[in-house]
């Protein structure tokens, strides 16, 4: 028995289940080419949200379509340990149990962190089954997975031999809040309303001041010089002077250098060596003290004298004040400036001095430039975000590693000594020590002597091997897996990791195979709500994923998505989309149903059948081929309209209703069974888009095996077919449209037979005349040589066709109503024409205005030539 309604929420758990049960998903290595996608990592402490919804089903349409043509489909799933945003979670909620971070040895802390990862981690993938993602859970990875970890300390250790890893006392951007070091790309830059305060500085021994305009006055308690350009004639009195910083009275010197721009400001810089990168350089270059003010959690140390322990920006509200109180503040303006603030935790970023690991790039670079830029090896979809991977990687800087948390890979480096230099790095603290009794020639040393840097590496150090390491090949390259696997085929992800892990990734994947890690990058937009915003909790426009699958289904919310999202464009997100998707799986079930509940007889098939299974099947060839063209095209969206139009209009809206029998009349068996094998087309077609309600309608339509579910079933043969056909069957529908608008127009009944004669000026096929007469109910189709007088009358193109006039249609009434909507109309046409005729309006009105007017003329003549025709035809 069919079910009247699609229960999508019922299906889904079924069909899923079954293919669990099945083993589908899963993919080992065979004489079958393998088509491999690793899933971009989510975040262990993520839950799905829109982003994730849209790049998934993308995945799956890809994997899905991959493994019904043939190929050995392989998608690897897996979750990533997100160092920062991981141990923020773990910190805070050991916090509110009464433990602090600090109170714990790192072995403890990784005990709770592993047990929270266990508890909450596996959540995303979890939703990720419900979408119908039809990942190779077997080989579900996480970044921290001992293997995994195995490879990222042996990549470590292998770089640094190489001489590409070193340690450096650098300038780094500081997260206070996760009180670690992050990278140039962690770093999101933010315009703010500030202020900009003019400080005056008392030359010492004297009377004068100097002005320095700055945005962070709490920085001046770490001054040590100020600098002025050489050539500044305004200060060449003050060279071999010094000044006094105002509330800590610091005698500092006066320093000249070109750096400074004497059109900038007053001339006058303050130099603040430990917190900022440009006044570290000119430090370094004139020999000044470094005065640190800050401690790690951004609140002012020692050096902040009576502001210490306090946060940065209350003492910036305090030390405004103060500074007024002395006379030291000339002016404060408003001021709207670039804000450096951490991709993760928002928090505004501190530059700071602090000894590092660093990996140099510059060589490692230049594969990764050649594949996507010069050999076009690896190709963007689409192709315009070629130009900002340029950007990225032709400016790129070497990469800061470390960073101090303790969740993550922790640095592999080992020191037995008190010196910077007394480190040796190995993959094993047995490897290590060996090392190490080499470098002091001590035999005497044990690895009680050792101690590993306490900092992990940063969280994209790990997954930018993540489709070398999924399948072993950093532990062991030679493994059957990694060879048969890799390269990987396509990767779906967001334009805004670009650099952190696509251009990484590739990077890493030259690095050590030799070989690129996969061929295609599609970009996908963000996903916006109908006002063109960026979704986020804090403004409420968020929809909750598993609810829009509650409502709509998973099928319906995956449609809905599609649809509107083409490769790098944001999507403009509304429920109507899903509605819409729902509503085509409720059209295609009731298609299903229809089949099945007609009466199947041995009986003679119509031609008009005939010519209806041949019209489609070249119809379902021709969109085939614009499927495949767009598949091979990344216009994953495209496809699917393709496959939308093909389904709703030209099988559910034409097809079916040519082959249809009539009221209580059997189907013929010949035209049936080929409607079952065109609708088993479009399942498959559908598929990849629609996995549950498609696998659904192809169980009901006969009893499978599990050999013969659908989703290990053969994508449609691409075969040859007849153009022609499809362009005299449009002619055809052309025709019926007409047959149907008189007979609206007329009231002329459905079930009352009426004549066709026509003209046949366009020498038009006849081969659909069997479908026209059966769709507009024609009992007699007949070819003249000229016009029908008494007869109702229309054209498609030069072909007149005319339709006599039966008891049901009153002449004299007929003629009246086209004579008054033909004077109406030869009425306007003088309106327009006699303002195109007015050279005044022609030369002063917009060139838009003058199209309209005459668009609007050519659309009268051809509507009074029409109605002049219905009314020769009538009289």
């Amino acid at each position: 028995m069919i079910p009247a309604q699609f229960e999508a929420k019922q299906v889904e758990k079924k069909w899923y289940d079954y293919w669990m049960e099945h083993n589908y998903f899963h993919s080992t290595p065979d004489h079958r080419t393998p088509y491999t996608i690793v899933i971009p990592p989510p975040n262990v402490t993520g839950v799905l949200h829109m982003g994730h919804m849209l790049n998934n089903t993308i995945q799956d349409v890809l994997i899905r379509r991959a493994r019904l043509k043939g190929f050995n489909a392989c998608w690897v799933p897996g979750t990533d340990h997100a160092s920062i945003a991981t141990e923020a979670k773990v910190v805070a909620k050991l916090k509110s149990e009464g433990i602090n971070k600090s109170d714990l040895t790192r072995e403890e802390f990784l005990k709770h962190a592993f047990d929270w990862t266990e508890k909450y981690g596996g959540t995303i993938l979890e939703q990720l089954k419900q979408l119908g993602c039809s990942c190779d859970w077997d080989r579900t990875k996480f970044t921290m997975d001992d293997d995994m970890s195995a490879s990222v300390i042996k990549s470590f250790v292998d770089l640094y031999n190489k001489g590409l890893i070193y340690r450096g006392y650098r300038m780094v951007n500081w997260d206070p809040e996760a009180k670690t070091t992050l990278s140039d790309e962690e770093v999101i830059y933010e315009e703010r309303q500030g202020k900009l305060y003019h400080l005056k500085y008392q030359i010492e021994g004297s009377e004068e001041f100097v002005t320095i305009a700055t945005t962070r006055p709490e920085t001046i308690l770490g001054d040590t010089a100020i600098c002025i350009h050489p050539e500044d004639e305004r200060y060449f009195h003050l060279k071999g002077k010094k000044a006094i910083v105002p509330i800590c009275n610091r005698v500092i010197p006066i320093i000249f250098d070109e750096y400074v721009d004497m059109e900038f400001g007053t001339g006058c810089l303050k130099v603040t060596p430990a917190h900022d990168v440009n006044d570290k350089t000119l430090g370094d270059k004139h020999g000044l003290e470094i005065i640190d003010i800050f401690n790690e959690d951004a609140t002012l140390n020692s050096f902040g004298l009576h502001y210490e322990g306090q946060d940065r920006f209350e003492v910036r509200k305090a030390i405004e004040k103060e500074l007024e109180s002395i006379g030291a503040l000339a002016k404060v303006e408003n001021h709207v400036n670039n804000v450096g603030t951490s991709e993760r935790t928002k928090a505004v970023i501190e530059p700071r001095l602090s000894d590092q690991w660093f990996l140099k790039m510059d060589e490692l670079v230049k594969p990764a430039i050649k594949a996507v830029l010069e050999s076009d090896e690896i190709k963007l979809h689409p192709s315009r975000f070629n130009n900002t991977y340029a950007h990225w990687l032709n400016n790129i800087r070497d990469w800061n590693i470390s960073r101090q948390l303790w969740w993550g890979q922790q640095i592999p480096a080992y020191y037995y000594g008190d010196g910077k230099e007394d480190f040796v790095v190995a993959e094993t603290i047995e490897d290590a020590l060996v090392l190490a009794k080499e470098k002091t020639s001590n035999a005497n040393l044990t690895t009680k002597d050792l101690r590993q840097d306490p900092d992990a590496l940063d969280t994209w150090f790990s997954s930018w091997l993540w489709p070398i390491s999924v399948f072993g090949g950093m532990l062991d390259p030679e493994n059957e897996e990694f060879k048969y696997y890799y390269p990987t085929n396509d990767l779906v992800t967001g334009p805004d990791i670009l650099f952190f892990w696509v251009a990484r990734m590739i990077i890493a994947g030259y690095e050590y195979t030799g070989k690129k890690p996969f061929s295609n990058v599609y970009l996908t937009g963000l996903v916006r709500d109908k006002q063109g915003r960026k979704m986020s909790k804090s403004l409420g426009n968020s929809p909750e994923p598993l609810g829009l699958i509650e409502k709509f289904g998973a099928d319906g919310v995956r449609v809905g998505l599609l649809l509107s999202s083409s490769a790098g464009n944001d999507i403009l997100f509304d429920e109507e989309l899903c509605n819409q998707g729902k509503g085509f799986a409720n059209k295609i079930w009731n298609a299903f149903r229809l089949i099945k509940g007609w009466e199947v007889a041995d009986i003679a098939q119509p031609e008009s059948s005939k010519v209806a299974i041949e019209w489609y099947e070249a119809k379902l060839q021709k969109t085939l081929v614009e499927i495949e063209d767009n598949f091979d095209k990344y216009r994953i969206s495209d496809a699917l309209m393709a496959i939308y139009k093909l389904v709703w209009d030209d099988f559910c809206s034409w097809f079916l209703e040519m082959i249809k029998p009539g009221y209580q009349q059997p189907i013929d068996k010949t035209t049936f069974d080929k409607a079952i094998e065109m609708l088993e087309a479009n399942l498959k077609l559908l598929h990849p888009f629609m996995p549950f309600l498609t696998e659904e309608i192809w169980q009901h339509i006969a009893e499978r095996t599990p050999e013969e579910a659908l989703i290990i079933a053969s994508w449609p043969e691409m075969k040859a077919f007849n153009e022609q056909l499809i362009a005299d069957f449009d002619f055809a529908t052309e025709v019926i449209s007409g047959i149907r608008t008189i007979r609206k127009d007329k009231n002329i009944p459905f079930k009352e037979t009426i004549e066709l004669k026509v003209v046949n000026n366009e020498k038009a096929s006849t081969h659909f005349d069997s479908v026209i007469m059966k769709l507009g109910n024609i009992v007699d189709l007949v070819y003249v040589d000229e016009k029908v007088n008494g007869a109702l009358s229309y054209r498609v193109k030069s072909n007149e066709y005319f339709i006599p006039v039966g008891g049901n249609v009153d002449v004299e009434a007929e003629i009246a109503k086209l004579t008054e909507e033909l004077n109406y109309t030869k009425g306007f046409l003088r309106s327009v024409q006699g303002k195109l005729a007015n050279e005044k309006f022609v030369s002063g009105a917009p060139e838009q205005v003058i199209a309209n007017e005459r668009k609007k003329e050519a659309d009268a003549l051809a509507k009074i030539a029409t109605l002049e025709q219905s009314l020769a035809g009538l009289q």
